[in-house]
């Protein structure tokens, strides 16, 4: 019986050990991989890690009952919020140098192709051209052109520019797409069809006409295709590692049965 991330929100909301475990060995790499990914310079701090893992069991309602059930990327979704909150409570906010908003980037970018944004707004998600160009698969020498075609249309809008605005900018730039939702918005299964290869030509269409002038979307897309490369990431979390993550969320070791008690004599 495969056991599923529906499976695994149901036993975690009860209490479960069994849900708990799952959530270590397949979801906790991928907690590693956002932390060292998000926030290189503490990648190694274990007290950080930690106090992540213990809010997501101490505030298991907030994440794992608002679904029911839920699609994995949706899930991964909401864990890379969570994850990023967390982080982010004790980073001071820095100032970019050259302040830039998202109605100054949207007005600049406007020539872009959704396309060309998307490799653009994986620059303010911390994400170099190669990384990019996999999840957009397009090479990376195009995912590299787009970026330096935005730095020109953007040095002609900008009072005081200098190249990596978007990345420097990135905190209030995610932060304003995120509020930027409109009822026109799309849900994730328009995007999701498209990354997976099951959109129609139409239902493309009307995709591209909207999002290619909505940042809450292209935003939203980004993100999907980031969950979409973690959910095929294989790595899991086994041994004396995953035991101390479930101490650290309040499960003892599981005694071995009888039977595995009487053939260790």
């Amino acid at each position: 019986m495969i056991y599923t991330c529906y499976d695994m929100i149901r036993d975690c909301r009860e209490g479960r050990r069994e849900g708990w475990a799952h959530f270590v060995s397949r979801y906790v790499p991928a907690v590693r991989r956002m932390v060292a990914h998000y926030f290189p310079a503490r990648r190694d701090d274990a007290a950080l890690f930690e106090r992540i893992l213990k809010s997501l069991h101490g505030q298991a309602s907030s994440l794992f009952d608002s679904f029911d059930p839920a699609p994995e990327r949706h899930f991964l979704l909401a864990l890379r919020a969570h994850v990023r909150a967390e982080a982010e409570r004790e980073c001071a906010p820095q100032l970019p140098s050259c302040p830039l908003d998202l109605e100054t980037l949207a007005g600049a970018l406007a020539p872009l192709t959704l396309l060309e944004k998307q490799a653009v707004w994986f620059e303010a998600m911390n994400y170099g051209p190669d990384p990019a160009s996999r999840m957009l698969k397009m090479s990376a020498d195009t995912a590299a052109r787009a970026r330096d075609r935005a730095d020109e249309l953007l040095r002609s809008k900008m009072d005081a520019w200098r190249r990596g605005a978007v990345a420097d900018n990135a905190a209030g730039l995610m932060s304003a797409a995120l509020q930027a939702k409109s009822p026109d918005c799309l849900p994730a299964k328009a995007f999701l069809d498209i990354i997976d290869g099951r959109a129609t030509w139409v239902s493309r269409g009307q995709m591209e006409r909207h999002a290619a002038s909505c940042w809450h979307c292209i935003d939203h897309f980004c993100r999907l295709r980031e969950v979409s490369l973690l959910r095929d990431m294989p790595e899991t979390l086994g041994g004396a590692e995953a035991e101390h993550c479930l101490k650290l969320l309040g499960f003892e070791p599981e005694k071995p049965s009888l039977w595995k008690r009487l053939r260790g004599k």
